[in-house]
């Protein structure tokens, strides 16, 4: 599913809706899985739980508390008694796990049995009870009153005798007395816990069913749901592979709908009796290290900006990991990672419930009821890993909020496509109003035909100009090629004249003059014919920028200082000016090619110095202002000649110069040092301008946009010409 920009309008609808659609189905859900249970039956002690004060028939008691515990002992129930001289008791539900058995803390790996006694009334002795066993680490028989009523798997006292089985059982029985004796084998070599870890319920058969029925049905429903919900996510994607969000949420759903099979009341061995216990577990560790990154996918294509790349990788490198442990490990070894798995499953969902804080802020569509249900889904997950670890009594609530979660899924869904609908409906409309334009136009056709005709009529006119002026600008460039045969030639004919008389030995008391004459030109030409190069490499895009991110102020502060010495001999006042404002604040950023950019101003400044005579001028200015956003304003004004009106517009072509009456030829540059000023502005995305009035100097300007919050430098190939100026 795609998120997009949510509409502040329809968005506030949206959320309200989804948020009682969420709320209603809480409380139906937690409606329907109310328990009748008695709170006011003390707990077992010391072996012994009094429940003459209850009423089995209308409510169920949970046998929480002290058991009768033999370690390693396996009396026969059937016959001796079971030595009731013991000093060990433990508490039940509780695995044995550290338990202190004579100084010695028991490990998962084991075997022993439970014995305790129940207490009951006339009434509820003269009819049938029931006892609700769950899922006990890892085999176990059950005996009342000395008579085996269940077994799960095969109890033994070694690995090998042992064989482990999950299963849910629902035991009848008549009370032949007051009193009733629960003896309880239980053996585990597979896992790393052992025990009783669940509640045992005890009630009437009729209460005790009518609660089975109902758990079993209610954990049947949500197992149904969320495969039915990931098939038609599934179907959705084969249909439009173009939304990967659909697939990665149909592979979570069906994940965790094999997952539910395989907890609660285990319906995958209900249906499958015979369903290796080895396969089971790894099944259902694998939905669970594999299902989280799972949906780390998903919610990165729903949250692109919001999920960043290395929790993709980090979540793929952890399924990788501990997906491997399961697969190539036996269950005592790969299910002693599930602390650490269940402590990154928390991670991973508080940052998930950070980073959707995030879009919600952003105004994404979706984002709000994401928080409602994504806090719904973390407490009840949250609640699982606590349980699974004895530390809540409330057992398997993640396939609820897991539920929830999907069904909101599937109300965004259905949002979407009610919107797409809304969207063809409109586009019938506009549809069958163009239809009616069109039928208007029809009528009216010559009319058009004669607009069409004015307009291609209008865009030979266009082309016809835009002919004439390619004519003129063929005139100007073969214009330009004679100035520059003009430029190369006066000098090479002096270069041949000067060693010609070299050569002859024409007043050797000047050959140094004339030398260093040659050397002036040669190194003229050397620098046209460079300029040129850069210029041709620069509108051809042959050279890209080094750009990075450089702050402007300081860039203008360290350019000035380097060339206040040479205005300073030159016999020229320097100043440099920068608004007050720009230090009030952030720093103003430019993403510039630093070089390239003292390469422009370096030139400006050359040619400043060129045509202001001593005792003269000349400033830098630097100011933010707005042009389509905020840009930089660098001004370099002089008071030298000035520049007349009908050259300000050809200033900055290719080998355009002006020079005044007397102005030294010796000074005088390639005419290019512009041009390359104007396309490497152009290529920062600036704009570079003149002004003047033709009598008291001119002012060039240049216009930077400043970086954004999320512009970052942009590594490129870097020409390594030293930077040279002429106008």
């Amino acid at each position: 599913m795609c998120i997009q920009i949510q509409k502040a309008g329809s968005g506030l609808s949206i959320r309200r809706a989804a948020h009682a659609v969420l709320i209603i189905l809480v409380l139906s859900l937690l409606a329907g899985c109310g328990e009748r249970a008695d709170r006011s039956v003390d707990p077992a002690f010391r072996g012994m739980m009094d429940l003459r004060a209850s009423n089995l028939s209308e409510s169920v008691v949970k046998l929480n508390g002290e058991w009768e515990f033999h370690w390693r002992q396996f009396p026969d129930p059937a016959g001796n008694p079971v030595p009731n001289d013991t000093n060990h008791y433990l508490q039940v539900p509780h695995s044995w796990n550290g338990y202190d058995w004579e100084g010695m803390k028991l490990p998962g790996a084991g075997y022993a049995t439970f014995r305790l006694r129940i207490l009951l009334n006339d009434r509820d002795a003269g009819q049938t009870l029931a006892l609700r066993l769950p899922t006990i680490f890892h085999a176990f028989e059950l005996w009342i009153d000395g008579v085996s009523y269940a077994r799960v798997g095969r109890v033994g006292t070694d690995r090998s005798g042992t064989v482990p089985s999950l299963a849910t059982r629902q035991v009848y029985f008549q009370p032949r007395a007051n009193q009733v004796e629960l003896v309880l084998r239980v053996a585990n070599f597979h896992h790393m816990r052992g025990g009783i870890t669940k509640p045992i319920e005890i009630g009437a058969a009729s209460v005790i069913s009518d609660r089975t029925m109902l758990k079993t049905a209610y954990e049947g429903a949500v197992t149904a749901s969320l495969f039915i919900i990931g098939i038609y996510h599934l179907l959705l994607y084969v249909q439009r592979r173009k939304d990967p969000a659909t697939l990665w949420f149909g592979l979570f759903c069906l994940m965790w709908g094999v997952r539910s099979l395989l907890v609660g009341e285990v319906l995958l061995t209900r249906l499958l009796p015979s369903f290796p216990w080895g396969a089971q577990i790894k099944i259902e560790y694998l939905a669970l290290y594999v299902g989280l990154h799972i949906f780390t996918l998903y919610f990165h294509h729903l949250f692109r900006d919001e999920t960043p790349r290395w929790l993709l990788l980090s979540s793929r490198c952890l399924a990788v990991l501990f997906g491997g442990a399961v697969l190539l490990t036996p269950a005592a070894v790969f299910t002693r990672t599930l602390l650490v798995y269940e402590i990154i499953i928390v991670l991973h969902m508080l940052y998930f419930l950070y980073a959707i804080g995030k879009a919600w802020r952003r105004k994404k569509e979706g984002a709000a009821v994401f928080v409602a249900v994504s806090v719904v889904t973390f407490v009840s997950v949250l609640n699982d890993f606590l349980y699974y670890n004895e530390l809540s009594s409330i057992a398997n609530t993640s396939n609820l909020g897991l539920l929830i979660f999907t069904v909101a899924q599937m109300y965004l869904l259905s949002s979407r496509f009610t919107r797409a609908a809304a969207g063809e409906e409109r586009a019938g409309r506009e549809l069958a109003l163009a239809n009616e334009r069109l039928q208007e136009a029809n009528r009216n056709l010559e009319h058009k035909v004669a607009e069409r005709t004015r307009e291609l009529s209008l865009a030979y006119d266009d082309l016809r100009s835009a002919y004439d002026q390619l004519f003129q600008s063929e005139g100007g460039r073969k214009k330009m090629l004679s100035y520059l045969t003009h430029d190369l030639k006066a000098p090479l004919s002096s270069m041949i004249g000067y060693v010609e008389a070299l050569q002859d030995n024409v007043k050797p008391e000047n050959h140094a003059a004339y030398l260093s004459y040659v050397y002036d030109r040669a190194v003229w030409l050397n620098r046209m014919i460079e300029d040129l190069s850069l210029l041709s490499s620069l509108e051809t895009g042959q050279i890209s920028m080094n750009k990075a991110a450089v702050p402007v102020e300081p860039f203008i502060r360290q350019f000035w200082e380097k060339y206040e010495l040479v205005l300073e001999e030159a016999g020229l006042h320097e100043e440099i000016h920068v608004n007050p404002a720009i230090g009030s604040g952030d720093p103003p950023i430019v993403h510039v090619d630093p070089v390239r950019l003292e390469q422009v101003l370096a030139n400006l400044l050359s040619n400043a110095m060129k045509f202001t005579a001593p005792g003269g001028s000349i400033r830098l200015t630097l100011t933010i202002r707005d042009m389509d956003g905020p840009h930089a304003w660098i001004c370099m004004s002089d008071t030298g000649i000035g520049i007349r009106q009908e050259h300000l517009e050809h200033i900055f072509e290719r080998h355009f110069k002006r020079y005044p009456v007397g102005f030294g030829q010796e000074n005088a540059g390639s005419g290019l040092g512009l041009a390359i000023s104007k396309e490497i502005v152009e290529l920062h995305d600036g704009k570079i301008w003149v002004e003047s009035n033709g009598r008291d100097g001119s002012s060039f300007w240049i216009a930077l946009p400043l970086a954004g919050e999320e512009a970052g430098p942009e590594r490129r190939t870097l020409d390594e010409r030293e930077p040279h100026s002429d106008r």
